[in-house]
Order: structure tokens, then C-alpha cells, then sequence
């Protein structure tokens, strides 16, 4: 059992790492200067294959066990910031307006970093371990990109891991589910077409701001009225734009946002559904609609034999009782769902306590759940590539 209590020494040094990184936020492939931090890292611990330039700034990082042949497994962190203004009030607080670690992805590298070091030490176990340190999550691009260069062929990687620090779960805790954990996510424009006029004669216009809110209303019946009720499937609209002055009746609305489902066939029904609904509604009133739909991440799909690989690893860390096997799945996203598609894999969450939420300017990742997740990442591959 690989207990917590072990990791504490590294506790310390991950901790002023995942400082640092939150000092000096970088966004999406631009990770100049956290890129060249992680290698100096790695560097450091004595591993000698490292590929930079991965995806423009991604690294991909190969430790070999001293136990002999065996499969190459990839555990993947993700590195980059959001374009938020920061809000903790800490003393490592964001150096840089308007940028900050908003999603935890300094705290993913560091306990990556941290088990990087540990394993590149030990190297208990046999064959071989990828670690992947990814840019551009947030945009939903890197993940994909790094698949597409070729690294799951490159270093013949045959099962691949992820984690996420979840704010709301206590620390030294773990959640994971077989099947779908996050949702796709897919994003539309709508441009809702009428003819334009003055405010004061609605008569002599077709308006489509009162279309648009027609469609807003009636494209949630796709969801309660033409969906199984036990499917699931969330149509949010977040983005409209009309005329920015009071007495004009504009041309043209736009309107968007997303659409989230655990289902690819509910993907392609959400689509024909949508422009249908649309549609309708609008040259009910005279109007139109031009739909452009993009589909971004797919499903985040955990498979079932590297679901129970990793919650044996967690148990491993703290115990069975810490560790939900069954936890509900999100509606959000996440690119390292392209990464679950190219291999066998699964994403565990790793609680964060009680601190604000993702994507929350007041968010800090928790320092205490560092150990934990590095203990995590050492039992994973001491179990699944055990000497």
C-alpha cells in the first residue's frame, strides 16, 4: 500500500513548484515559460528522454523501469491558465493581470512533476512510463493536437491517465465512474434573419429579436418533449447580440452556445433538432435562420478495466473508503477525452476541499491535496506495471 505518509518530503518541494506556477499563468500553446520550467525539472530528476515542442509547447517525458520489459502507460497533466483577473487574495497570487490559474492545471503539473521525480528515482516497475504535460486545454485543441503528432504511436503507449482537482470533494478523497464521466461538448451560432425597421412600427418589420427569444424558449422542448427523459442532454444559449440602439428593429439577431450529452447519437440528434425547431419558428414569423453547429470534445469515456485500475491505485493511497467508484458523471468537458479515444484509459477527480469553483475568480488549488495526487500517480504505475 502505497500510503500517503510517504510522499510528504515531496509534499514540500511540489508545493513551491505549483507556486511558482500559479505566480506565472500562461495561456493555451504559449507556455513558454512554464514549459521550460517543467523540463528543467525533469531534467533535474535524471531523465533523459524528454521530446519538447510537442503541439508547439507540450512535452511528452520516458522513464524506464529497472524490472525489464514490459507496455508503456501515459499519464497525462495539463499546464495551462485562463484569461481571468484573479481574485484569491493569496501570497502566490497571479503576477500577471487578467491571467490566472483558474482550473487547477498548475497543481495537475506539479503532482506530475512530483511523481516524475519519485519514479525517475525508484523505478519499480517494468516497461516503460510516458508523462505527458499538455497545453491548450482550455481551448480544447492541445489534447487532440498531441494525439494527432503521433505520440501515442511514438512511444507505443497502450493505456493512458488522467486526473482533475475537484473543488467540493474533501481532500485526500478520489471519484471516478466506469463509462461516460464528462460530456461532450459542442458549440452553435444561430443568425435569426427578419427585416429591420423603427422600433415605433413593429408592423412594417419582421422582428427577429422577438424570434430569437421565441427560439431560446422553444428549443428547450428538445430536451422535455422530444427526449427520453432517463437521456441526458443541456442546450444552454449564453451568447445574443441585436442592435445597440432603443428604437431600431435590426435585420438580423445572433444568438449561441453549447449543447452537452453523454451520447454521440444524441450529438447528430441535437443538431437536426435544433435547425428544425429554429426553423420552424422563425418563418412561423416570417424569418429564417442559418445554423453553424462545431462539434468540439467528444465524450469522456473511462473504460472499464483502467476505471478499476485506478480506483485499486487510490484505495491504495487512502484506503477504499476514500475513494467513490461510482460517482455521478459531469456535464462538463474535456479534451483529454481525444486521448481515452486513441487508447484505453480513465480520468479520476481528487478532491480540492472547500475551495471556490472551477473557473472562479477567487479559485486556488488546494497545496494539501499535492501528496495525495502524487501518491496516486506512484501507485498507478507500480500496480499496473508492477515488476
Amino acid at each position: 500500500m502505497n500510503k500517503v505518509e510517504g510522499y510528504q518530503e515531496l509534499h514540500a518541494v511540489a508545493t513551491e513548484w505549483r507556486r511558482f506556477l500559479h505566480r506565472n499563468p500562461e495561456l493555451d500553446y504559449r507556455l513558454y515559460k512554464t514549459a521550460q520550467f517543467v523540463i528543467e525539472r525533469l531534467a533535474s530528476f535524471g531523465i533523459n528522454h524528454i521530446e519538447t515542442g510537442v503541439a508547439e509547447t507540450g512535452i511528452v517525458a520516458l522513464i524506464q523501469g529497472q524490472g525489464g520489459d514490459g507496455p508503456t502507460i501515459g499519464l497525462r497533466a495539463d499546464m495551462d491558465a485562463l484569461p481571468i483577473h484573479e481574485a484569491s487574495n493569496k501570497p502566490w497570487e497571479s503576477e500577471t493581470p487578467g491571467l490566472m490559474h483558474g482550473c487547477g492545471h498548475d497543481g495537475h503539473t506539479a503532482m506530475l512533476l512530483g511523481a516524475a521525480k519519485y519514479l525517475a528515482a525508484t523505478r519499480n516497475f517494468r516497461g516503460s512510463v510516458a508523462l505527458i504535460f499538455q497545453p491548450a486545454e482550455e481551448d480544447g485543441r492541445g489534447a487532440e493536437r498531441m494525439v494527432r503528432e503521433g505520440i501515442m504511436d511514438r512511444y507505443n503507449i497502450n493505456q493512458v491517465f488522467g486526473m482533475h482537482n475537484s473543488p467540493g470533494m474533501e481532500i485526500g478523497s478520489f471519484g471516478i465512474c466506469d463509462g461516460p464521466i464528462l460530456a461532450s461538448l459542442d458549440e452553435f451560432d444561430l443568425v435569426v434573419k427578419g427585416k429591420g425597421g423603427h422600433a415605433a412600427k413593429p408592423n412594417e418589420a419582421v422582428d427577429p429579436v422577438v424570434i430569437a427569444g421565441q427560439i431560446i424558449v422553444g428549443t428547450q422542448t428538445i430536451v422535455s418533449r422530444k427526449l427520453n427523459p432517463l437521456d441526458s442532454l443541456v442546450v444552454s444559449f449564453t451568447k445574443l447580440n441585436a442592435a445597440q440602439a432603443y428604437n431600431i428593429i435590426p435585420n438580423h439577431v445572433e444568438i449561441g452556445g453549447t449543447v452537452r450529452t453523454f451520447s454521440s447519437d444524441l450529438r447528430d440528434f441535437a443538431e437536426q433538432q435544433m435547425l428544425q425547431t429554429a426553423r420552424g419558428l422563425a418563418r412561423a414569423f416570417g424569418g429564417d435562420v442559418d445554423l453553424d453547429y462545431r462539434r468540439l470534445e467528444p465524450v469522456t469515456f473511462n473504460h472499464t478495466k483502467e476505471t478499476h485500475l485506478a480506483i485499486e491505485a487510490a484505495a491504495g493511497v487512502v484506503g477504499s473508503a476514500s475513494v467513490n467508484g461510482k460517482m455521478r458523471p459531469r456535464m462538463g468537458s474535456e479534451d483529454f477525452a481525444y486521448m481515452l479515444e486513441a487508447r484505453p484509459g480513465a480520468l479520476i477527480y481528487i478532491g480540492n476541499g472547500a475551495t471556490a469553483a472551477l473557473h472562479n475568480p477567487a479559485y486556488d488549488f488546494n497545496d494539501e491535496a499535492l501528496q495525495y495526487g502524487i501518491g496516486y500517480w506512484v501507485s498507478l504505475v507500480e500496480r499496473v506495471l508492477a515488476a
